[in-house]
């Protein structure tokens, strides 16, 4: 290898530069521990609504922040980290300045997760939670007790059996819809919101739990089967994904400062 590969004459990679502002790197900091609305993270990093929205914006741009339009108001719009791809680019900017800086994911090591306790709350129980249930505890190897209820149950969609069988070996058929009302007064390690109106009424878990937000879009529709089961195959690709980074959370003895609480937080 030549000594001009080696130290290339050439700017910083363009993530770099994106990520590199102080405010952007506290943004995506707290894009990658939960989805926000807007006023929440300028209450979190204590910057105007405007300057916010800007660099928003500018993450936006670079395909790091995806935005959706909340499902309980659709005034709120919802800002999500894509973790997959900022991870490929980091990789990518460290093998840019050289090779053996090239990033690989560290082994998934199941052992090194602690039995956690995980609730997942959607509307209906009939499809994003109870997948996001059957998941967790398949990816974990059982390190997981996961549950799930809604706030208004529905039947399961079949749709949610089938992907869960077809795309991950995992049956579905025994399980049953439940009300948010039978876990109040629980206690659980985490609370995971899937359902952006679920969100705006979930009570408040004794024990400080982290409670974590994923805006995902429902994928019951009213349409047919045939048509919506797209949609639930996009659904559960972004629960394994989301999962998968999670895991890693979970395995992860390193010492970390707990988020610093806002009222918001509180109010989940």
């Amino acid at each position: 290898m030549t000594a001009q590969a080696l130290h290339p004459d050439v700017a910083p990679p363009e993530f770099l530069q994106l990520a590199g502002h102080p405010l952007r790197w506290r943004l995506l900091g707290e894009l990658a521990r939960s989805d926000r609305v807007v006023h929440e993270l300028t209450e979190r990093v204590g910057e105007p609504q405007n300057l916010v929205s800007y660099h928003l914006a500018k993450l936006r741009d670079g395909r790091l922040v995806s935005a959706r339009r909340s499902a309980a108001d659709r005034r709120d719009t919802y800002y999500g980290l894509d973790l997959a791809r900022v991870g490929a680019l980091l990789s990518g900017a460290g093998g840019a300045l050289h090779p053996g800086l090239r990033l690989s994911p560290p082994p998934r090591d199941l052992a090194a997760i602690e039995p956690v306790r995980i609730l997942f709350l959607c509307t209906g129980n009939s499809a994003r939670s109870q997948m996001a249930e059957a998941l967790a505890r398949a990816m974990s190897g059982g390190a997981i007790q996961a549950v799930s209820a809604g706030s208004h149950p529905r039947p399961m969609h079949p749709n949610a059996v089938r992907v869960m069988r077809e795309a991950h070996g995992l049956d579905l058929a025994g399980q049953s819809s439940k009300p948010l009302a039978v876990f109040e007064g629980q206690a659980f390690d985490w609370v995971i919101s899937l359902c952006d109106k679920v969100r705006e009424v979930c009570p408040e878990f004794p024990g400080h739990p982290e409670v974590v937000h994923w805006s995902l879009p429902n994928p019951v529709t009213g349409e047919p089967d045939e048509v919506t089961y797209p949609l639930f195959q996009n659904t559960a690709a972004e629960l394994s994904n989301r999962l998968g980074f999670l895991l890693a959370v979970l395995a992860d003895r390193t010492p970390h400062p707990k988020p610093e609480e806002t009222p918001n937080d509180r109010s989940q």
